[in-house]
């Protein structure tokens, strides 16, 4: 019996087409439970932050590979233009971002501890507490 192509195309996008919506759906439910700011100026001035928090934590050989290798995945998906949800989406185009970060640090603090994130953290106290109640860890 010969193979339809066609039927294995709409078989693959279909599926894909489900990883998606099944991404968006788990996205949503970890926006509810990490609540981004409301205010977009409060969430760009962390940026530059957790931008160079990321970068230090993988260059640091004393936090575990594994968490290292989870933040380089995070940092190509942050700098790659193909998003989950497109960015043009207003609010939450830009919260997937913020989510995935939330989650990212969330994890590394977990595995690392948090004596690799504050020693890590180039910007201010608050603005690490801010941080860190973003990823639901309550500011510690």
């Amino acid at each position: 019996m010969p193979i339809d192509w066609w039927e294995v195309a709409l078989g693959a996008v279909a599926g894909l087409v489900i990883v998606w919506v099944v991404l968006v759906v788990v996205l949503l439910v970890a926006a509810r439970r990490h609540p981004i700011p409301r205010k977009a100026g409060e969430l760009l001035r962390l940026v530059p932050d957790v931008a160079r928090l990321l970068k230090r934590l993988v260059s640091d050989s004393s936090v575990p590979f594994g968490v290292r290798l989870w933040l380089v995945a995070l940092l190509v998906y942050l700098l790659s233009p193909i998003d989950l949800i497109p960015d043009f989406i207003p609010v939450i185009g830009f919260a997937d971002d913020a989510i995935m970060v939330a989650i990212a640090i969330r994890f590394a603090t977990r595995r690392a501890g948090s004596a690799a994130i504050e020693r890590h953290w180039p910007g201010t106290a608050d603005g690490l507490r801010a941080v860190l109640a973003l990823a639901g860890l309550g500011g510690r």
